[in-house]
Formats: C-alpha cells, structure tokens, sequence
C-alpha cells in the first residue's frame, strides 16, 4: 500500500518562497507519476506540477512555470516542490498525490491519482 505524508506549508508575504516536502513508500516499482495540486475552498482542486520518477519527466501548469520547480532526492523517496515569487493567488491548500503510471498528458487531472496526503496550507499575503 503506498503511503504518501506531505509538509511544509506556511505563511510569506508575496515574493517569497517556501519548500514543499512529500514523503511516498510502499510502491513496488519505479514507473510511478508524483504531483502536486492545489485548492481553494469552491473551486476545483487543479494540478500544479507533476514528475515522472523513472525519467525525471516534469509538468508544470502555465500559471508556475518560471517559478515553481518540482523534483526529487536521489533516493526516490521525497518529492519537492521549490515555491518562488509567490502570489496572493497562489494562496491555497497543498496537496501530495501520486499513482502508477508515467504522469503523461493527464497529469494535472485529480482523477489520476490514487493516493494522496492529508494537504498543507499555503499562504502569501499582499
């Protein structure tokens, strides 16, 4: 069974920065697909960034690009995500998901994920 526990959340004016951290175990092989998505209270969760772990493949939202970068520890064990120039509207809850599978043009869809932490709060006051 994978297990997935995320952290790192917090609270920076905008142009900060923070980390995001997600720790997965359990997988039995390496072809699996790890993202994070975010959501604010009556919108839909949508995708942020995602990585392939068997390439090193990485998605990213056009709203991130530039300034969010994904990628994980050489022992393929925590996945993060580097939160730079953030925005009032980048203000969301965090969440680790992941599932087997090569991320590909689905990867920003909740439905594709199977496993998910319990979320970490994200926020960037003005």
């Amino acid at each position: 069974q994978v297990q997935v526990v995320g952290s790192g959340g917090g609270s920076v004016p905008a142009g900060g920065s923070l980390r995001l951290s997600c720790v997965a175990s359990g997988y039995t092989h390496d072809m699996y697909c790890m993202a994070w998505l975010r959501q604010v209270p009556g919108k839909e969760r949508e995708g942020v960034a995602a990585f392939y772990a068997d390439r090193g493949y990485t998605h990213y939202a056009d709203f991130v690009k530039g300034r969010f970068t994904i990628s994980q520890d050489n022992a393929k064990r925590t996945l993060y995500l580097q939160m730079n120039s953030l925005k009032p509207e980048d203000t969301a809850m965090y969440y680790c998901a992941t599932d087997y599978g090569i991320c590909g043009d689905n990867w920003f869809r909740p439905s594709y994920y199977k496993y998910w932490d319990q979320g970490t709060q994200v926020t960037v006051s003005s």
